[in-house]
């Protein structure tokens, strides 16, 4: 029976079969995410959407680098199990089974490099977010500065604000964006980025949707937290660049664009409003209450 030699040589891929199996068992063994021994929550870091991305990543990386070698040998050991029982040697079909073999390397191949540029690109995103977070962290002294400091607090969709900073003077939605320096032939870095109404001038390339996405932001937290206190709410919109020396900071009248460095002493000198103390303990309950429901429903259900 002619069919038999084309299925007895899968006996020899059960072995590949297995190792696949247990490869796709252990893809989650890494994963960083930890629940508060309180209250059962997701504890959440600065960056923690990043974070969440970025194991995200490494175990697509972990994937691609451990199924890849053995779904690349799949033809190749099907093939040898074809040339020991076929009665006929078939140079052809053995070419077919080689290059099906190269074509799934290079598959894997880009799929990996793919994976690392990936990696690279959330490390300095989470990067920046963890040094404007640190800096963030010096406003939070209750006795003397009533400051209340989120990170990573759900909006509209899928959406997450980077930062949300409650003051006496008004609530600040800060956003994070990480932009590599270019460097010129000589070693030198340029990191000047000029500002202008509706764009940001980088060395070599201009970007608007950094400053169109943090208005964005503004204007959704200012809708939910209306709903939210029963009263509007002064946001002012900040974004950061962190690494990146800023020209004509205030050519955005409605943004505050800043490196992140000294971020907590810039944001009490500004002044989008004043917050008598009812209306700044509703905003940070509301903002604590929707990271809480949010976090509640993402998690899966055993």
């Amino acid at each position: 029976m002619a069919w038999l030699e084309y299925l007895l040589p899968l006996i020899f891929l059960f072995p590949l079969v297995a190792t696949a199996v247990i490869v796709v068992g252990l893809r989650n063994l890494h994963d960083a995410r930890v629940s508060s021994p309180f209250d059962a929550h997701r504890l959440r870091e600065p960056g923690q959407s990043l974070r969440d991305r970025l194991d995200r990543a490494f175990a697509s990386l972990f994937l691609n680098g451990a199924l890849g070698p053995i779904i690349t040998l799949v033809p190749l050991v099907y093939g040898m199990g074809r040339m020991i029982f076929a009665r006929q040697q078939n140079w052809l079909e053995w070419g077919i089974y080689g290059a099906l073999s190269t074509l799934l390397v290079l598959v894997f191949c880009l799929r990996l490099i793919r994976d690392f540029q990936r990696i690279r690109r959330l490390k300095l995103g989470l990067a920046c977010e963890l040094a404007v977070g640190q800096e963030l962290a010096r406003l939070i002294r209750p006795e003397a500065h009533p400051y209340y400091v989120f990170h990573d607090v759900p909006g509209a969709g899928d959406d997450t604000l980077d930062h949300v900073a409650v003051t006496p003077h008004g609530v600040f939605a800060i956003e994070t964006r990480a932009r590599t320096p270019a460097v010129l032939p000589s070693g030198e870095e340029r990191n000047v980025v000029v500002v202008e109404s509706e764009r940001l001038r980088f060395p070599g390339w201009k970007e608007r949707r950094p400053l169109r996405e943090t208005r964005r932001a503004v204007r959704w937290l200012a809708s939910w937290l209306e709903r939210e206190v029963g009263q509007a709410v002064p946001v002012q919109g900040v974004l950061a660049l962190p690494g990146w020396h800023i020209e004509d900071a205030t050519a955005a009248s409605d943004l505050l664009v800043v490196s992140g460095e000294d971020l907590a002493d810039q944001l009490p000198q500004r002044h989008p409003g004043e917050l008598d103390a009812a209306t700044h303990d509703a905003v940070i309950r509301a903002l604590r209450q929707r990271i809480a429901t949010t976090a509640l429903n993402r998690t899966p259900q055993s």
